[in-house]
């Protein structure tokens, strides 16, 4: 990359969940973790969520696998450049610029992750359905506290890791700040998203959630699943057994997203995914976040 090479970059979000949007087909920007951080940052930088680096699954060491069944990988990073296996919001966003931009048409679209080929269905305007794949209910899970008040989490895993816990009031999670205590540490490893949730009614919950690599965020989409996954389970209900879908509404400080688990599992997600801004980055300035 040259000094004076001006690189396009766009804004996105999934119900207040927002994402750096920077279109790279054919893989040539390295984009470190300092400098997604960078770019990420709120007050020197574009500001987001997270980053989704637009990349085709031929041109990405990590997607060149999945090439013959998506043409575009998901490359996505947290807000800190950490890399994510998955992030439910950020891939609605990624397939409404794929549309946005003509590289796809709407209808059925195939997307490459860290976690696999997953299925989208776009529409041409409004909200986008994900396939998001099939939660796992490890039996081991931890005990979260926040400010002397501590609750029994289910562990529940969207191709990332979640800590989902019922709480009688969302204030209960306190500021989220920083990620709270959880124990035993053994079970997460390498960090995991916490959702603290609250029922609204029938088949609605409420949600609060520290992400890891970002902190708290307006929303989260594998964290939606993972409760309503949760809260099925709490409520007796699995569609594996009964062969019937279950349907949560679960709100998030963004907005609300509608989950339905289907009888082999899946859990299907559907909720906005709105383009909001384009522009191009100084190149002097990327430049020096790039060489960071």
């Amino acid at each position: 990359m040259t000094s004076t090479q001006r690189i396009a970059f766009l804004k996105g979000h999934g119900t207040e969940n927002d994402f750096v949007i920077v279109p790279d087909p054919d893989g040539r920007l390295d984009l470190s973790a300092t400098a997604v951080a960078r770019i990420c940052d709120r007050r020197a930088g574009v500001g987001g969520d997270g980053l989704l680096h637009v990349v085709r699954s031929a041109a990405h060491p990590d997607a060149r696998a999945m090439a013959d069944e998506a043409e575009w990988f998901m490359d996505y990073r947290n807000g800190d450049g950490s890399i994510a296996e998955m992030c439910g919001n950020g891939l609605r966003v990624f397939a409404r610029y794929l549309l946005h931009a003509e590289l796809v048409e709407a209808g059925d679209v195939a997307i490459a992750t860290r976690t696999g080929v997953l299925r989208v269905h776009l529409a041409k305007t409004g909200d986008v359905t994900v396939a998001m794949g099939r939660a796992a209910l490890p039996e081991d899970g931890v005990v979260v506290e926040v400010d002397g008040r501590s609750w029994p989490a289910r562990n529940v895993n969207m191709g990332n890791p979640h800590a989902v816990a019922f709480v009688e009031d969302l204030a209960h999670a306190g500021e989220l700040r920083a990620q709270p205590q959880f124990s035993p540490a053994a079970v997460y490893p390498h960090g995991v998203n916490i959702e603290f949730v609250v029922d609204r009614g029938p088949r609605h919950v409420a949600m609060r959630v520290h992400e890891r690599g970002s902190g708290e965020t307006r929303s989260c989409g594998t964290g939606a699943c993972a409760v309503a996954v949760a809260t099925a389970r709490r409520d007796g209900l699995d569609p594996a057994v009964t062969g019937t879908p279950v349907t949560y509404t679960v709100d998030v400080l963004g907005g609300s997203l509608t989950l339905t688990e289907l009888p082999d599992g899946t859990v299907e997600m559907t909720g906005p995914a709105v383009i909001v801004a384009e522009g191009t980055f100084e190149p002097e300035w990327l430049a020096g976040a790039l060489a960071s």
